[in-house]
């Protein structure tokens, strides 16, 4: 069995803004907006990758406070899981 992965809703984009990320929701339309700086790039968010995959070089705090983001994501239905390849 493929290890469960999320990706960015295929009805979602995200693009970046000078305080971090936003996110929007064409089924809504509904916008979230992230104040992660650049911890967190756009691109990160463009292919499949698993839930605790997160940038290299953070510090561990920075790190919890990004899967908490990512934990909210998919909960606000912005981001799915899905099986990795």
């Amino acid at each position: 069995m493929a290890a469960a992965g999320v990706q960015l809703h295929p009805a979602c984009r995200v693009r970046q803004e000078e305080f971090g990320l936003l996110f929007y929701d064409s089924r809504g339309p509904r916008l979230l907006f992230a104040e992660t700086g650049t911890m967190l790039p756009a691109e990160f968010f463009a292919v499949a990758r698993g839930k605790r995959e997160l940038p290299e070089g953070l510090a561990e705090r920075e790190q919890e406070k990004l899967e908490k983001f990512v934990n909210l994501l998919l909960e606000k239905d912005f981001l799915r899981e899905q099986p990795l390849c």
